[in-house]
């Protein structure tokens, strides 16, 4: 194992890895260890790179190092209001570890993002610049500490959901946003998939600025389905914009706002995935929302439990079938499908990623190459 502190120490370690013809797993706190199969890599460990290099709450900008625990930088950020808008959350508890162990580098680098997405957007987009080191070992800087950057290419949008596979992360700037003053969340409940996924359609369209919509149907909410829609900001708009949207949705079924306790509790766990059982193998399917009601409609006879996040465009499942059902639903429905969990029988022989077209693989393969010249990251892992 290769345990750097400094970004001069990455480079050796890169360095030496390269003159022993070693692979090498990047790891931050290990929360997503798990995903994707078991290889055989010398582990480069960046947990000794901790720590919160600046911070101006006044420009919204936060630079820190990868294996800043991600607690730790949302408490850090909350102390003066402000937030990750892109709700990242901790995976540990999903694969059976201590909570806490997530980390900001991965966090950025699995691209993790809450409901908020759909308005907020996600990693890639409050990733302003960051430090790194290349398969060839060098070290390098993309982006900049500014929020306005349009300068050269934009490597952190490639960053953000690299998963380690193009290089190492050894310092990131990251925008950060105020909390909102007022969160109020309202519900319909009883609808169906094509039901709700028109009326998350219609608000998010909508005047009401909704910062975030779901559907959880009723076996995971202990009785009917909820559509749930988010309402932020100050205590007047949200108020205001709560009434346009009761008005909006009036047709489709009677609208009522939740308690602060039942709406923490739901969104907390579509975040987190908490709403699905937690002994079954774990599915992120993406699609265009209009496909939700056929994807729910091959999959839940099978057994599968499901919710949909973004409006209709994510579909969290719990399905132990078929994995060539799960991939070959997503792909009619123009979308693609990742298995998070699983045993690791199973991670041995599924791809953890969906499998690509030719283009798209040979596009792929030559942005690769181009920071990892000599297949260093290239583990087997996905």
């Amino acid at each position: 194992m290769f345990e750097p502190g400094t970004e001069t120490e990455l480079v050796d370690a890169v360095l030496s890895a390269l003159a022993d013809g070693r692979k090498l797993a990047i790891r931050g706190g290990g929360s997503k260890a798990a995903v994707g199969r078991n290889v055989d890599a010398t582990v480069l460990s960046t947990r000794q790179m901790t720590g919160i290099i600046d911070y101006d709450p006044a420009e919204l900008i936060l630079t820190v190092r990868p294996s800043t625990p991600l607690a730790d930088v949302e408490a850090a950020i909350g102390e003066r209001g402000q937030m990750l808008a892109f709700e990242p959350f901790d995976h540990g508890p999903l694969f059976g570890t201590a909570k806490g162990m997530a980390t900001i580098g991965g966090v950025v680098a699995a691209g993790v993002a809450g409901s908020r997405r759909v308005t907020a957007g996600g990693a890639r987009d409050h990733l302003l610049g960051f430090r790194a080191v290349s398969g060839r070992g060098e070290s390098f800087i993309a982006g900049a500490k500014v929020v306005k950057n349009v300068t050269g290419y934009d490597l952190p949008k490639l960053a953000a959901g690299s998963w380690g596979r193009l290089f190492v992360l050894a310092e990131m700037t990251l925008k950060v946003l105020p909390r909102p003053e007022m969160s109020r969340s309202l519900a319909i409940a009883g609808l169906a998939p094509e039901q709700a996924r028109q009326a998350m359609a219609a608000a998010s369209g909508s005047h009401a600025e909704v910062a975030a919509t779901a559907h959880v149907p009723g076996r995971l909410c202990g009785g009917e389905s909820l559509t749930l829609f988010r309402l932020e900001g100050f205590d007047p708009s949200v108020a205001a914009r709560a009434i346009m949207l009761q008005t909006l949705l009036a047709d489709v079924g009677a609208v009522r706002e939740l308690d602060e306790a039942e709406s923490a509790g739901l969104w907390d766990g579509i975040r987190t995935l908490d709403l699905l059982p937690q002994d079954h193998v774990i599915w992120r399917i993406n699609i265009p929302p209009r496909a939700l009601a056929a994807i729910v409609d091959v999959l839940e006879p099978l057994g599968a439990r499901w919710f949909a996040d973004w409006a209709g465009g994510l579909i969290w499942t719990s399905f132990d079938g078929d994995p060539a059902v799960v991939r070959e639903a997503a792909q009619r429905a123009g979308g693609h499908a990742m298995l998070l969990r699983a045993p690791e029988a199973v991670r041995a022989v599924v791809p953890c990623f969906h499998p690509q077209s030719e283009g798209l693989a040979a596009l792929e393969q030559r942005v690769r190459r181009a920071f990892d010249p000599l297949s260093l990251f290239e583990t087997g892992r996905f």
